[in-house]
């Protein structure tokens, strides 16, 4: 399972398994999202990637977790990883104009990406050979990057709040772990085991994911201080990923498992679920789409996310939509 999730689909266009020959992509909503207005951010010519999400009547069902959108901390501006001319690269969409993308890196094999909290820099990882290492570059001009680290498999970087450090993913051998890397002295750090690191106000503390013994993924949050370590979303049959604290720090909005049953099939898929931070609210699904629906971000006010489906194109391209959070 581990291994998948540094794997992205090199294209617009999902991968239609045998099981999802019952599955209508050209609606845009389904009836249990009913009085939800998903609005399409991006078109067919932007080239959006697709997340690749490997099911299997036999094999396990998991998909890539490594965040591949993310908005620019002003909040006018739409980060995403974009398949063109057989590369993956980072373009830039504002966001409330109908405008085109801006390319923002010059490279081969882009894997994800965040904002920095400034909003001055991108951090992201890329596929050079077999190894993925960690590189920065300006947010706004030039394709200048700077490498972070050299290892061979490094991914999923994220600027903590104060920027002192990058988090991030380290696979070694058949473990993945969260490391740190400190910005002014290029001391690095390891922290504990997971991956999809997200950091919270608290430079100290933050989420990530971790895969337990009977294979099925969860959300905890870190203190990598004090070493307290807290389990927030399990469930003995499904698996979540990809956490991202929304910007008043009272929820998580992240990736989960879904099943659909019909006459004779059932299909697994993912969807869009949040929680409170504290744990003190049920879990609860925001989409319900037989589509694939992932990397969740957040809007700057909070007011809505942003993310990855399938839905609206009947060929199930790859777009990012919005909807409204209203918790």
């Amino acid at each position: 399972m581990k291994k998948l999730f540094i794997i992205l689909l090199m294209g617009c266009v999902s991968l239609v398994e045998v099981c999802a020959q019952s599955v209508d992509y050209s609606v845009v909503s389904v009836n249990e999202e009913t009085g939800i207005n998903f609005v399409q951010i991006t078109q067919a010519n932007d080239y959006v990637c697709m997340p690749i999400v490997n099911r299997s009547k036999k094999g396990p069902f998991n998909w890539l977790s490594n965040r591949i959108i993310d908005i620019s901390p002003d909040g006018e501006k739409i980060a995403y990883l974009s398949a063109r001319n057989n590369t993956t690269n980072i373009f830039i969409k504002e966001l409330g104009r109908q405008s085109g993308s801006v390319q923002r890196t010059n490279r081969q094999a882009v894997l994800d990406f965040t904002y920095s909290p400034d909003g001055k820099q991108i951090v992201f990882s890329e596929n050079r050979g077999n190894a993925h290492q960690i590189f920065t570059t300006d947010a706004n001009v030039g394709y200048v990057c700077r490498q972070v680290t050299s290892a061979s498999q490094d991914y999923s970087p994220c600027y903590t709040s104060d920027m002192s450090q990058i988090l991030f993913a380290r696979m070694e051998g058949q473990g993945i772990s969260i490391w740190g890397h400190e910005v002014k002295t290029n001391i690095l750090s390891s922290y504990t085991s997971g991956m999809n690191p997200c950091p919270t106000a608290d430079g100290n503390v933050f989420l990530c994911t971790r895969v337990n013994g009977n294979n099925r993924s969860e959300i905890w949050k870190i203190n990598g201080q004090t070493g307290v370590e807290e389990c927030i979303v399990t469930d003995p049959f499904r698996s979540f990923t990809t956490p991202v604290l929304s910007p008043n720090g009272e929820w998580i909005v992240f990736v989960g498992e879904s099943e659909i049953a019909g006459p004779g099939f059932t299909y697994k898929n993912t969807d869009i679920y949040a929680c409170r931070v504290d744990g003190t609210s049920q879990l609860m699904q925001l989409t319900y789409h037989a589509a694939d629906d992932l990397s969740p971000v957040w809007s700057r006010d909070g007011e809505y996310i942003y993310f990855i489906s399938q839905r609206g194109n009947a060929a199930g391209t790859a777009n990012i939509w919005r909807m409204p959070f209203t918790y």
